[in-house]
């Protein structure tokens, strides 16, 4: 049954601030209720993941990094499952698993610094000096307590006191995590939620940080094409309106006279208009007549596959079609955490559909036994039609894609499949 505190629809804020009230499976399930509903959707899918992941940190039961790791794998497996046409929850998740391995690789290291200078000192016994000399000689740090910056007593009381030999193993071997004391399991937990912090850090200043380049991406006098602005090409718009001069074609799949409030992106518009910014509304049957005035096209996307294709609206590949037919540069937006370690597979084929009844009335009943419409909410556009991906890291190509991903993700998660089968 789902939870009482979801059923009216809460906001983002308002579930995250639930979380610490509610017992860790209670929070999840709150959570997955609204992704089976599409009530929380893209940047907000990961925020909230991050934000529960926190909670699975912090309130979980765990002995070692090995039932760490499995706890979050759980819990990301039902994130992924609830919305499986949101990439962002998978890759929230396999950066905390790779956080999670980066946290308890430096706790081994130096678990091993303090075994291998005990082990130094133990050998430093009165029997081991020759008689005559008048002093030991003073120990030097070891050169793993150098490269790690690691800062080391030299006094040999500080030292003796640091570490009993009999603590750890004579050979300086790592002590597994699956053997580590509560105070490294305290220590790890507070390191892997600090970081977590600064994940969530990042999402939230990706828009910003992106919206930093727009002065260099667009110039003065350019015909800009904006196809279904996103939040993230939204900021970017309104950004470079505050520097330059120029022309925004907004693009959509709904014509203005088909709605019965006020035109698609009317705040954006009134935005841009205040800054001196001139903007068109065109409907996506136009885009053609339009494309040979444009200089480039801009649209935000939901994911960045490794081999450069995107996820991205409806209707966003007719634009980078028709941009590439015309020689046009596309960019899209789209901060690193959208970046998805895997291939996109038969993306093409799994395209989410929505309700058809925005573009067919099914009030007359022949119509419904005749007609079988789908309503593709999502496309994917190949590599070779994307030019600049600019990302909060500043513009990339894609020859750069692999090393990106290489520094946010770990090898042994990329594999990890996050929607497998319910047990």
């Amino acid at each position: 049954m789902a939870p009482s505190q979801a059923s009216h629809a809460p906001t983002l804020d308002s579930l995250i601030k639930s979380f610490n009230s509610q017992t860790l499976e209670a929070s999840i399930e709150s959570l997955l209720f609204l992704l089976k509903r599409r009530q929380v959707q893209g940047d907000e899918c990961a925020k909230a993941t991050a934000h529960i992941l926190r909670q699975v940190v912090a309130k979980s039961k765990w002995r070692d990094v090995d039932q760490l790791l499995s706890r979050v794998q759980s819990a990301g497996s039902r994130l992924a499952r609830a919305a499986p046409m949101e990439p962002v929850i998978g890759n929230v998740v396999r950066r905390v698993l790779g956080l999670i391995r980066d946290e308890a690789s430096e706790e081994r290291n130096a678990d091993d610094l303090v075994s291998e200078t005990a082990s130094d000192i133990q050998s430093l016994t009165p029997s081991t000096y020759p008689a005559q000399r008048p002093a030991p000689v003073p120990i030097r740090p070891s050169p793993s307590a150098i490269s790690t910056g690691l800062q080391v007593s030299k006094s040999m009381f500080n030292l003796l006191s640091v570490a009993d030999p009999g603590d750890s193993p004579m050979t300086g071997a790592s002590t597994p995590m699956s053997q580590a004391q509560p105070a490294s399991v305290h220590a790890l937990r507070s390191e892997v939620m600090d970081g977590i912090e600064e994940i969530l850090d990042e999402i939230n200043q990706a828009d910003d940080q992106i919206a930093g380049f727009a002065e260099i991406q667009i110039h003065p006098g350019d015909y800009v094409l904006a196809y279904q602005p996103s939040r993230t090409v939204e900021r970017f718009l309104v950004k470079a309106a505050s520097k330059r001069r120029f022309t925004v074609i907004i693009a959509s799949l709904e014509s203005p006279s088909h709605t019965t409030a006020e035109a698609p992106y009317a705040t954006l518009r009134k935005k841009l208009n205040a800054a001196g910014v001139k903007t068109i509304n065109l409907a996506s049957n136009g885009l053609m007549a339009y494309i040979p005035r444009v200089n480039k096209v801009i649209f935000g996307a939901k994911a960045v596959y490794q081999n450069g294709g995107l996820l991205v609206d409806s209707g966003s590949c007719i634009a980078a079609q028709a941009a590439h037919e015309y020689l046009k540069p596309v960019i899209v937006l789209c901060p690193v955490f959208k970046f998805c370690p895997e291939d996109p597979l038969d993306e093409v084929s799994r395209r989410e559909l929505g309700n058809p009844s925005t573009y067919v009335s099914y009030a007359n009943g022949p119509a419904v036994d005749a007609l079988d419409v789908e309503n593709t909410v999502t496309d994917y556009i190949p590599p070779e039609l994307v030019d600049v991906y600019l990302t909060n890291l500043g513009p990339q190509t894609r020859h750069h894609l692999a090393s990106i991903l290489a520094d946010h993700y770990k090898t042994e998660d990329i594999g990890f499949s996050l929607q497998l089968d319910e047990p």
